[in-house]
């Protein structure tokens, strides 16, 4: 069926559902990864690789097809840029930067034409995601040609010692359970999947993971209905409206915090989906636990048990787009230790993520908005275990659960007002918002450092710690 035959009944069922038209092409494209993990499973799973290879490619670009039509051939132009770049300076520095330019630039140029001011389900969303993943492979190829003892643990776990083909780089690509949204994860671990090798068992036949699968299926639509429920309940243009505007203070911050709750819920659902396909078809195998039962969390991209509960900003990040994060930490962060300063790395890298994800200012903002929270977090913890006083008060029993509402409430709101740029993207709309606040975390944020520096000269820090700090 063509894409023009397919726009007519994927669109009348959109209104029928309340949706637009190319969110539902993604929910149905997440969804058809299930049947598709299952053909593997009972047809392709301990085949001939190259079978595998082909089945990836032909669902992916049949999915990408289905959602965009012929953009879908800017991935493959892509792949077949990435081949020719590891066939010809394969394993080289300048094959990295290569790498880094070029995808980043082909997607950033992607960006530019076909940006508007609201958040757009176009081919440049499967290929933010293709760029991370291209990158990637030209860093392994790299780390394959050092000697392993000069490696860190990370680069061991997914070196690769020799180029990989065209149809490998392919399969990796198109694999239907990380094409549009992700996970990441690296070409060692999908060459081991499709040579049916899991790490510490050895060869498997049809991994027991159906169960682990069917819970994500079943927690992302859960998730999914939350979001659109809650999406009724505050929609987006309320807080961009006269009345919220006009709110009292407090209320405003009540309704800015569940909006911001509610609509981070949209992304928790498409990965948790997209997971669940990738855990039917086995690919995310991560070893066993203590008691021998296998764990399959090695494409989780969120830890919602963990992301729920956590109180403070450093939890949330590590619960909260997992993979991401962790290939960020791979690739970028840690390589950047010849700038000598850990902050320094932490804003390239930052700036590296808003680059990545586009052109708005909201973007840019937001991850800004990290940037002084984390540093705030990470001094306030500081000056705490440096305060002997407060610090024996905080630790009592009695402060244990006010504590902790306390400080999830500050993280409930500040990660609302901090991430309402990614969300509404352009200037106009989130300092609307912004200015409905007051600017409220920025104050504090932005003055903190005027605290904490006047803080430590009250004499109220203890020298000994102090110093031992300071050495460390």
């Amino acid at each position: 069926m063509s894409l023009e035959a397919n726009v007519g009944w994927v669109g009348r069922l959109a209104v029928a559902v309340g949706s637009t038209e190319p969110a539902l092409r993604l929910l149905l494209s997440l969804l058809v990864g299930y049947p598709l993990a299952i053909c593997h499973r009972h047809l392709l799973f301990g085949k001939s690789p190259c079978l595998q290879h082909i089945f990836f490619m032909l669902c992916g670009l049949s999915v990408g097809y289905f959602n965009y039509g012929l953009e879908v051939l800017h991935s493959t132009g892509c792949v077949i840029i990435l081949y020719l770049n590891l066939m010809l300076i394969g394993g080289t520095i300048i094959s990295v930067i290569f790498s880094l330019v070029f995808f980043m630039g082909y997607l950033l140029i992607g960006y530019y034409y076909t940006g508007t001011q609201d958040y757009d389900i176009k081919w440049t969303m499967p290929h933010c995601v293709l760029t991370l993943r291209l990158i990637g492979v030209s860093y392994d190829v790299y780390d394959g040609r050092k000697e392993m003892d000069k490696l860190t643990q990370d680069q061991k776990k997914s070196a690769l010692a020799k180029i990989p083909s065209l149809l490998e780089i392919g399969g990796h690509t198109y694999f239907f359970g990380g094409f549009l949204v992700g996970p990441q994860f690296s070409m060692k671990r999908y060459l081991n999947f499709v040579s049916g090798v899991f790490e510490g068992r050895g060869k498997v036949k049809k991994p027991e993971c159906i169960l682990p699968a069917l819970s994500r299926l079943v927690l992302g639509l859960v998730i999914l209905g939350v979001f659109q429920m809650g999406t009724l309940l505050i929609p987006e243009h309320y807080i961009l409206s006269s009345f919220f505007e006009h709110e009292t203070f407090w209320k405003k911050v009540l309704i800015m915090t569940l909006w911001g709750k509610i609509v981070l819920y949209k992304y928790i659902a498409c990965w948790l989906l997209s997971e669940g396909s990738c855990i039917m078809a086995g690919l995310t195998y991560n070893g066993q636990d203590e008691q021998g039962n296998d764990l399959w969390d090695g494409c989780c991209n969120v830890k919602l048990g963990d992301y729920e509960k956590t109180s403070n900003f450093d939890g949330v990040i590590r619960s909260f787009n997992i993979n991401t994060n962790l290939w960020v930490a791979q690739y970028i962060f840690k390589r950047l230790k010849f700038l000598g300063n850990k902050l320094l790395s932490q804003a390239v890298t930052l700036l590296f993520l808003a680059l990545w994800h586009g052109l708005h200012s909201g973007y840019y903002v937001c991850f800004f908005n990290e940037f002084i929270v984390m540093k705030m977090e990470r001094d306030v913890s500081s000056l705490v275990d440096r305060i002997p006083t407060i610090k024996a008060v905080l630790s009592s029993g009695a402060f244990h659960i006010p504590l902790y509402l306390l400080k999830k409430c500050y993280v409930l709101f500040g990660m609302s007002y901090c991430v309402a740029p990614f969300v509404l993207l352009s200037a106009s709309r989130w300092l609307k918002v912004y200015s409905s606040l007051y600017y409220v975390c920025h104050i504090i944020y932005l003055s903190w450092p005027v605290v904490y520096l006047t803080i430590k000269k009250t004499g109220l820090v203890s020298k000994e710690v102090s110093h031992r700090s300071k050495s460390d």
